[in-house]
């Protein structure tokens, strides 16, 4: 399958590019933290995902301001112009009415965007969604947030793929190697770091609780229950206060659910019901093509040294974040 990439104008006339792939009703991806159109497409991280995404719809994304294939050079990122940047695509392609997919802070957004304009949203779709960053979290608060800050300024995107490798660890540590080395390979063409740096604060201070009883769209929330980056607590917030929404506890540790586990078998079965859709098969293919692969790579994995370094200083980290937190 091809997507074709195109560009569109925001409402201060940054350069958003978005692409379309697949034949179908639409289903737009709301962007998130950071993502490279070109990139993705064929990537072990996302490629079961658009795939499946895309078998039975024409599905829509878009980078965010600042990232992949749009404007680098942005002075002016916010959560309103993130919302309307995504007002600006489904407006260059003459969309009337689409369900929403949005993966972790792409949820706010689409939240957002939803509220405003109810009666183009027939649907919309989280996963490891928030409706509040860190900074709003007791468990995390702004100390989590400033040693996040921190790290991304002396280690997002560097030679040594220790940290990118690390950064990968917490969103998927199910992954495997190929995965975290492709994972800090779109660290490196994605962003700068200080755009990067500035999407993080950004999404960290989001909060739009109050507007969550004003939904009125059907809503399914899907959410890992091991999930590192965004607490399963997040998942459970967002359906206690959407009415209607449909809650399904996803068995993975992963915040980016990936092809070889069981997740992604649930996450499609409860899309396709969600929407009336046929359940997509492509993305099988992929998973049964993989799985000696990945047994073998598994296997040596558990052996190398790398392995266990990052290991190491995964723990290390979440050791140093929890000392932050309890002098905070």
């Amino acid at each position: 399958m091809e997507q074709a990439i195109r560009f569109c104008t925001a409402s201060d006339g940054v350069r958003i590019a978005y692409a379309v792939a697949g034949n179908g009703p639409p289903i737009v991806k709301v962007g998130n933290w950071f993502t490279h159109l070109e990139f993705d497409w064929k990537s072990p991280v996302w490629r079961h995902m658009l795939e499946g995404l895309s078998e039975h719809r024409q599905l829509v994304r878009y980078d965010m301001r600042g990232t992949g294939l749009s404007d680098r050079d942005v002075s002016d990122i916010s959560f309103e112009h993130f919302v309307t940047d995504l007002g600006a695509v489904v407006d260059a392609l003459g969309l009337e009415r689409f369900p929403l997919f949005a993966i972790s802070q792409g949820g706010p957004v689409s939240i957002a965007y939803s509220v405003r304009h109810p009666e183009r949203v027939s649907h919309l779709i989280l996963l490891g969604g928030f409706a509040r960053g860190a900074a709003h979290r007791a468990k995390q608060g702004p100390a989590n947030v400033e040693t996040t800050r921190a790290i991304i300024r002396e280690g997002w995107g560097s030679e040594d793929p220790t940290y990118r490798q690390m950064f990968g660890l917490g969103f998927f540590p199910e992954g495997t190697p190929e995965q975290w080395k492709w994972f800090g390979e779109l660290e490196r063409v994605s962003a700068a770091p200080e755009i990067a740096e500035k999407i993080h604060m950004v999404n960290q201070t989001i909060d739009v609780r109050g507007l969550l009883p004003q939904i009125k769209v059907p809503t399914l929330i899907l959410h890992s229950r091991g999930d590192r980056r965004v607490p399963y607590e997040m998942g459970c917030e967002l359906a206690a206060h959407i009415a209607g929404a449909r809650f399904v506890t996803l068995a993975s540790n992963n915040h980016l659910i990936l092809e070889h586990e069981p997740a992604t078998e649930v996450f499609f079965d409860e899309v396709a019901k969600f929407l009336g859709d046929e359940k997509p098969k492509s993305w099988k293919r992929a998973v049964r093509a993989t799985e000696g692969k990945l047994q073998t790579m598994a296997r040596e994995v558990e052996t190398s040294a790398t392995y266990k370094i990052l290991g190491m200083v995964a723990a290390v980290a979440s050791v140093i974040s929890f000392i932050v937190w309890l002098l905070a």
